[in-house]
């Protein structure tokens, strides 16, 4: 198939992009380079099946595709938040422009959204039924709410249009290819240890993640993509259940890079999420889907990708 993946140069859509040219596809990766970087896809120019197109998603562009994977979005709050109402429009009209291209050429189309939609969640662990608990008007809400508009979008194109759609709630991800300054917490860890600094905790560390290995989240996002349902186009849960605090997380670090870690604690920043972890019955379910990689395996790739990335 011929398959756009926009913000294909980022860390997930470049993994993504690697797996669907290893399937014989031919992709089409759209980024306008904002957290997306060149290095996380060069090594797929020499393929005559890849194609990169430098684009804004807020902007219209028509291409003949069979399948469109919309991961364009800075998903991190250092980057989300240095923009907010970039990143609205991104979510909102990158959506609207995606889905109206789906519509023309009959693509069928996967938005790639998020647990922030849950905010910080009442209910654990979090089942796609429930609702969220979500400031509207915080920092964080530029991301929140523009990937819960996305998801409104591709419900009404689906009821309205019969635009062929999917929805995944992708949970915390982490592996090769994460930018070491993007603020989230597994490589803010990661780099911080590897240099000998000490390790940010926000909040007292109780607060607990699920950290899900990014071809885990691939594998995910190409079942769900090419899975056949009456009820496919509902939102679907990809994350892995195994949940762990901050302060576990930190220990983890430290035994995989075989270091003794000292820790500093901070305020918590606003809304931040207290509890996350999916319930991934429906992937299961639907998908036959459920994570293969454990914490300690992921941690010791991230941390050799990361070893390299210090040094230079």
């Amino acid at each position: 198939m011929r398959i756009l993946v926009t913000g294909g140069a980022g860390f997930i859509g470049s993994h993504l992009c690697e797996r669907l040219l290893s399937e014989g596809h031919e992709v089409i990766c759209l980024d306008n380079f904002f957290t997306g970087r060149k290095q996380n896809i060069v090594q797929l120019f020499d393929s005559k099946s890849f194609e990169l197109v430098r684009h804004d998603v807020t902007e219209p562009i028509l291409l003949e595709v069979d399948q469109i994977y919309n991961l364009a979005c800075p998903a991190s709050p250092v980057h989300y938040q240095y923009n907010p109402v970039k990143t609205v429009k991104t979510s909102v009209m990158g959506m609207i422009n995606m889905l109206g291209m789906a519509k023309r050429v009959k693509a069928r189309i996967l938005q790639a959204s998020t647990s922030e939609i849950y905010g910080d969640p009442l209910v654990h662990p979090q089942t796609e039924d429930y609702f969220g608990n979500v400031n509207p008007i915080g920092l964080r809400s530029c991301y929140d709410e523009g990937k819960r508009v996305a998801e409104t979008l591709m419900m009404d194109y689906h009821r309205q249009n019969a635009v062929d759609t999917r929805i995944v709630r992708i949970f915390n991800t982490y592996g090769k290819r994460m930018l070491e300054n993007d603020g989230r917490v597994v490589s803010n860890f990661v780099v911080q240890a590897l240099r000998g600094d000490e390790l940010t905790i926000y909040g007292d560390g109780s607060q607990t993640r699920s950290f899900c290995y990014v071809s885990d989240l691939v594998d995910g996002l190409i079942r769900l993509m090419n899975a056949e349902s009456e009820d496919i186009h509902m939102p679907v849960n990809i994350g892995n259940p195994g949940e762990f605090t901050m302060n576990e997380l930190a220990a983890e670090i430290g035994k995989t890079i075989g270091t003794d870690i000292k820790v500093k604690y901070l305020p918590l920043p606003q809304d931040d999420p207290k509890q996350r972890k999916p319930n991934i019955e429906r992937a299961k379910n639907l998908l036959g889907w459920s994570p293969k990689v454990p914490l300690a395996e992921g941690l010791g790739k991230t941390v050799a990708y990361f070893r390299q990335i210090v040094k230079t």
